[in-house]
């Protein structure tokens, strides 16, 4: 097989964007109501539960790219994500109002991890936390982004960042039932499914390995989904496995590219808006009434959570 071949076999997005589209939906007509989509997290009301991703380095997409994205989840009603980025970027963005989530590298100084955790939470983050689906490369080293040194933290490690800060502390790179519990065990306030963005070949969709997840979490934190969200229907399959919001990224880059803040709000709403359609028709009056046994797959119901 060609190496070009090979790469087309394990691509985790392709492989995603099938798992997504292979889940189907029954309606549920009689009796249903008018949904709502209110969203509630770590004590905060938010009318939707789709979400911003992680993003970082929008500059080259639009002026300001960070804080006219912030700008944006913060019109529609949303939670805002931010990735990698220097500290005047993080206050631009929680200027605007948007309650930001800010996730920080597994850089190799802990010192420097420390600092930025502070920053965040002085700087008023809603949330912080760590993206460890840096910490290895693909050639089995340590994983080094834009020339900074990653490093692998042990729990006790991950325990030391999550104590360090009053702010809740959410775990992003999950995608096994085994790091779910060690999040658990190290006291994480939430976890994000996901596989980055395909970050290594033949990575299983975040939406298959969801149920196991959320039967072991069982509610005692929330669960994040991220990955090759495109609509407010793929939104609704994930909160129907078990997710409690989900992380809208390479989908409001183009709207961002051409309207600005405008352009994410749009995209978030109209994602929000087929969310509450699949909700009506399926008979879920609240996020919390979706139910898995709507979704079928290969012929058979899917089982619950």
């Amino acid at each position: 097989m060609a190496d070009n071949e090979r790469k087309s076999a394990g691509d985790s997005n392709r492989m995603t964007r099938e798992y997504f589209d292979s889940i189907v939906l029954e309606t549920r007509l009689m009796g249903s109501t008018v949904p709502s989509t209110e969203f509630r997290l770590f004590g905060e009301t938010f009318a939707t539960p789709v979400m911003t991703a992680a993003l970082s380095h929008l500059g080259g997409t639009r002026e300001n790219g960070m804080a006219e994205t912030a700008r944006g989840a913060h019109a529609a009603g949303a939670v805002h994500w931010a990735g990698m980025g220097d500290g005047a970027e993080l206050e631009a963005m929680v200027a605007t109002g948007a309650r930001t989530i800010k996730i920080i590298k597994p850089y190799e100084d802990n010192d420097e991890i420390f600092a930025k955790i502070a920053h965040a939470e002085a700087s008023g983050a809603f949330a912080v936390g760590m993206d460890i689906d840096h910490w290895f490369s693909a050639s089995g080293g340590y994983d080094t982004v834009l020339g900074r040194a990653m490093r692998p933290k042990s729990p006790a490690e991950i325990r030391s960042f999550i104590e360090s800060t009053r702010l809740p502390f959410i775990v992003k790179g999950v995608l096994s039932e085994r790091d779910a519990a060690a999040c658990l065990e190290a006291g994480a306030g939430g976890i994000v499914v996901s596989h980055h963005h395909g970050i290594m070949p033949f990575s299983a969709p975040p939406l298959m390995v969801l149920p196991g997840i959320a039967r072991l979490i069982a509610g005692r934190i929330p669960i994040f989904v991220d990955c090759g969200f495109e609509s407010g229907m793929d939104a609704f399959k994930a909160l129907a496995l078990g997710a409690t919001a989900v992380s809208v990224g390479r989908a409001v880059m183009g709207p961002l590219k051409e309207k600005g803040a405008d352009g994410v709000r749009d995209t978030l709403l109209e994602m929000t808006g087929e969310l509450a359609g699949a909700m009506a028709r399926t008979g879920a009056a609240t996020l919390e009434g979706i139910d898995s046994s709507a979704l079928w797959r290969d012929g058979k119901r899917m089982a619950r959570p």
